[in-house]
Formats: C-alpha cells, sequence, structure tokens
C-alpha cells in the first residue's frame, strides 16, 4: 500500500473516531441536562414539568409534544405510555412517583372519613330541570362521567344543548360561571337552539355562544385526538364540562361485524379512559350520549340495549336512559349509578329547551 493511500485509510479512521466522540459528548450533554441537581419548586410556585425530577428541558418539550402538559398530566399517566415517549418504562415509572409525590405530598392514601369530607364539597351543573336534577340529587356531577342513552328523538342532545348554557350560569342559579367544550359527532349541534336556550335562561345569546367551545369530530381517530387537543383549552378558557355527541357513532360505523369487535372494544376503552383521566385531573363534568340497539335474544321486557356493551356500562359513572312518552313527554330513569336508587321522572322540550312538566 502506497504512503498516499495509508494517510487515507488514517485520516479516514480519525474521521470515524472524531464523529464518535461528537456522539457521544452529544448524549453526554442530554445526559448532564436531565441528571443537574434537582431544586423542588418553593411552596406556592407554579410547578412545571421541569421541576419534576429526572426531567429536564429536553424531556419536558418531548412530553408537552405529545400531550403532557402539567405535572397533574405525568402524575395520572401510565408507565407504558411514557415509555413510548421516553424509551424507558423504568425511567418512566419514576418520573410518574415524582409527579405523585409532588402532587400527594407523600401520602398516597386518605381515611374514608377525609373523602367524605371532600365529597361534601362536590360541585354539580344544573340541568335547568328540576325533576332531572332531584333524579340526579344535585344535577349533573363534576368530576365524573355521565351517560344519556336513547332513541333518536328522546331529547339527549336538547339537554346537551341546555348544559353548555346550564354551566355558564352563576353558581346562585345552578351554573358554575364556566364554559363548555362541545365534541360533535354526528353534525346536529345547533347555535339556533343556544341561542333560544339562553335567551330563556336570561343569558346574552352572543356571549352564551363565544363560551361554547365547538368541534366536529369526523372518525374515531379524530374524536379521540380533540378529546388530548382539549387539555390546551381547560384550564386558558375555564371550562368545566365536556360534552360528546354521540360516543359511539365513529366506533359503530368503521368497526362492523363481531370480527371487529375486540379491535373496536379496546379502542372505545382507551377512549373512556381519556375521559376520566380529563374530568379527574381538571375538576369537570363529561356528558356523553350513546345510541341504542335492538336486541334480538329479548322476548319480554325493552328489547333496546346501550350500544358500546360492557366496556361502556362499566366506564360511565352514571347512565341515564330517555325515552320518549304520552303527550310529548319525556322520561329519564337512572339504570346505573354508585349512590342513586333506579327511579323516573318525567320531563318536556319545548322551544325555551328542556323543561318540567
Amino acid at each position: 500500500m502506497g504512503r498516499r493511500s495509508k494517510e487515507k485509510q488514517a485520516q479516514g479512521e480519525m474521521d470515524v473516531e472524531e464523529m464518535a466522540k461528537e456522539i457521544v459528548l452529544s448524549d453526554d450533554s442530554i445526559a448532564l441536562e436531565e441528571e443537574e441537581e434537582y431544586v423542588p419548586p418553593a411552596p406556592g410556585e407554579e410547578i412545571r414539568l421541569e421541576d419534576l425530577e429526572g426531567v429536564g428541558r429536553i424531556t419536558a418539550q418531548k412530553l408537552r409534544s405529545a400531550g403532557y402538559y402539567t405535572v397533574t398530566d405525568i402524575a395520572f399517566a401510565s408507565a407504558h405510555e411514557l415509555a413510548v415517549i421516553l424509551g424507558s418504562e423504568e425511567r418512566a415509572m419514576a418520573i410518574i412517583r415524582a409527579a405523585q409525590r409532588l402532587l400527594n405530598k407523600g401520602e398516597e392514601f386518605i381515611t374514608a372519613k377525609a373523602l367524605f369530607e371532600k365529597r361534601k364539597n362536590l360541585e354539580y351543573i344544573s340541568t335547568g330541570v328540576r325533576s332531572l336534577d332531584d333524579l340526579l340529587e344535585g344535577g349533573v356531577e363534576v368530576g365524573s362521567l355521565t351517560e344519556l342513552i336513547g332513541e333518536f328523538g328522546a331529547g339527549k342532545t336538547q339537554l346537551c344543548h341546555q348544559l353548555a348554557v346550564m354551566v355558564q350560569l352563576p353558581r346562585e342559579r345552578g351554573g358554575l360561571g364556566a364554559r363548555a367544550l362541545y365534541i360533535d359527532t354526528e353534525g346536529t349541534f345547533r347555535p339556533e337552539r343556544v341561542v333560544q336556550i339562553a335567551r330563556y335562561r336570561g343569558l346574552d345569546p352572543e356571549k352564551a355562544l363565544e363560551n361554547i367551545l365547538y368541534a366536529r369530530a369526523y372518525n374515531s381517530d379524530h374524536q379521540m385526538l380533540l378529546v388530548d387537543e382539549a387539555k390546551k383549552y381547560i384550564e386558558k378558557y375555564n371550562i368545566r364540562l365536556v360534552i360528546i355527541d354521540s360516543l359511539i357513532n365513529h366506533f359503530r360505523s368503521e368497526y362492523p361485524g363481531r370480527e371487529n369487535l375486540a379491535s373496536r372494544q379496546q379502542k372505545l376503552n382507551r377512549h373512556i379512559s381519556q375521559l376520566h383521566r380529563l374530568a379527574g385531573l381538571y375538576n369537570l363534568a363529561v356528558v356523553a350520549t350513546n345510541q341504542v340497539m335492538a336486541a334480538p335474544d329479548i322476548f319480554f321486557g325493552n328489547p333496546l340495549k346501550p350500544a358500546g356493551g360492557n366496556i361502556v356500562a362499566h366506564g360511565f359513572t352514571y347512565r341515564v336512559w330517555l325515552r320518549k312518552g304520552k303527550e310529548g313527554r319525556r322520561i329519564a330513569r337512572i339504570i346505573d349509578s354508585p349512590k342513586h336508587a333506579e327511579k323516573e321522572v318525567a320531563f318536556a322540550i319545548t322551544e325555551d329547551g328542556v323543561v318540567d312538566v
């Protein structure tokens, strides 16, 4: 081999060594950033992702890009979800533990009495109908998932429109002085209806419309994306009610047949988990409507049953069945609840909205 060839080979080896050094240095710089001395936030100071032990600037950017904006989001995430972003389930678990310690101040359990006292301060959104509020013992519960089930024309969408207005009322009138976020999967949201209900409730129709953030979901993936994106708006716009009308429409149309049932239910389960996390983390109410389907194996009694099977049945805190009654009335009945007795009440739908009979 000639002298020139040996020089080129040596130069090539040096270039490879330098590139390797640069990669190592680059990795070390990230590691140093993540391992810099941890300084806990001062009492009363706003807690950022960077305040978590083991989270530096780069990791915080990755987490925010994936939809984890707050320490609370991290505290209630699963290690499997974060491992996809961080590349290590062990590291993900360590960061989740750090977030939980920061929020819970080291306490993992509380007494049932403490929980009882906490629940005394639960907030409710009035439906605007005295009989429905009595049925729900105060209205739609904040921090929980409420499902409205029924055939077409039973009043599900009407009640959703009304709740989007009622949440805007001051607390002394049954609202929370807050805004609503409305995800429409069937194209049935009508701002004209909001105007009618707002006028009847003594609100400025223009302001009532401004206080409802609306999005149309065009498929199940888009629907789940909108729920993730909602986290960007909740605190900024003081949203205390999230409405999905209807929950299962896209899932039923995109996953037809028994052969797709398992895939559909797994995806639906993830969606309901999203909603639970949203309600718990941001202290808001989630209301979703659900369709019904015929049960051909039932020969006596009601041949209809809620769509979504056991996944939806176990996923929602409160389930209310709406149906048409005589003389234009509607009937609401609680069919599943951890605290309510199974009973039913009547209400009506008029030009002014949903009202008592």
